[in-house]
């Protein structure tokens, strides 16, 4: 996909995480064709892209609507040559600013992982693609050292 896709993915998907996704105003708000939906659906896009994009080898893309109360979730697990990171985008239910729980991984089932790093709404709302490239990527670096330290 290209960057200005990306991009228009990256603000509806600020759109819909702004809003109360936990499904408890009844099914036209959150239900089958709701917002709960729309997010589950832009959310796999961009992170199928996003994986595309980064140059990951081996990916998973997965969503989970979860049940009323939640927002539900998209998930990204993806590796490159050397370690590969987690992304997990939702609507935390400690606080609703953080949006995205990220994390660098050393395998495709390692649901352990690195420390956790965090994204607000606030954040991805600032940010540009290129930028959310070059912030992920990082993970990409401390995976490297990682596998050279073990």
């Amino acid at each position: 996909m290209s960057i200005s896709s990306q991009q228009h993915h990256m603000q509806r998907l600020c759109v819909l995480l702004a809003r109360d996704l936990s499904g408890l105003h009844g099914p036209r708000e959150s239900g089958p064709n709701g917002a709960k939906d729309a997010f589950l659906h832009v959310g796999k896009t961009f992170l199928r892209a996003l994986a595309k994009d980064l140059g990951l080898r081996e990916v998973k893309v997965l969503s989970n609507p979860g049940g009323i109360g939640v927002s539900g979730s998209c998930t990204l697990m993806g590796m490159w040559e050397t370690g590969g990171f987690y992304l997990c985008l939702e609507q935390s239910g400690y606080g609703r600013q953080r949006i995205a729980l990220y994390r660098s991984i050393r395998h495709i089932r390692d649901y352990k992982g690195g420390y956790n790093q965090f994204l607000t709404l606030t954040e991805l709302q600032k940010l540009s693609y290129p930028q959310l490239l070059e912030r992920l990527s990082m993970l990409r670096k401390d995976g490297a050292s990682h596998g050279a330290a073990a």
